[in-house]
């Protein structure tokens, strides 16, 4: 069973390194998003433009995913639905998405859109930093390396 990498590409920042380890093990990789975005010329890389809006990218990524697929992401909500299908969602940071991490993930999130709706300002999340690229990179190669012991390939 072949591995597919999915990147939620709107505003992500490791689309790059993400290319460079699918590449390494051969993995098909969909680039999806709402708009236009510059990827390599590669026949194992296509770009997935889908209409504007809230959660069509998503939409189309979680109807594609298949257990074992790999799917870099932000959203937690769309961590979720891959989760449900057995795939693997990984945060830009390297943070791994598991059955044990997504409620509470899932919750917090909830959680900080209610108190956002009050007016309350929470500030953002911490800037983007090497050690969140190395440690993506690290968690990337792991789970493509688990999944293929998994799946006999």
């Amino acid at each position: 069973m072949a591995i597919t990498v999915y990147i939620d590409a709107d505003a992500c920042p490791v689309k790059d390194e993400t290319y460079k380890v699918a590449a390494r093990y051969a993995l098909p990789v969909f680039v999806v998003s709402n708009s236009f975005i510059q990827i390599p010329k590669s026949p194992q890389i296509t770009r997935m433009i889908v209409d504007a809006g809230p959660d069509i990218a998503d939409d189309w990524i979680a109807g594609q995913v298949v257990a074992g697929d790999v799917v870099v992401t932000n959203d937690i909500p769309l961590a979720g639905r891959v989760l449900e299908k057995n795939g693997h969602a990984l945060a830009p940071n390297g943070r791994a998405f598991t059955q044990d991490s997504i409620g509470a993930a899932l919750a917090q999130r909830a959680l900080m859109e209610h108190i956002r709706s009050t007016g309350e300002i929470t500030g953002g999340p911490p800037p983007f930093s090497n050690t969140d690229r190395s440690k993506f990179l690290q968690t990337l190669d792991q789970i493509i390396v688990r999944q293929t012991r998994l799946s006999g390939a």
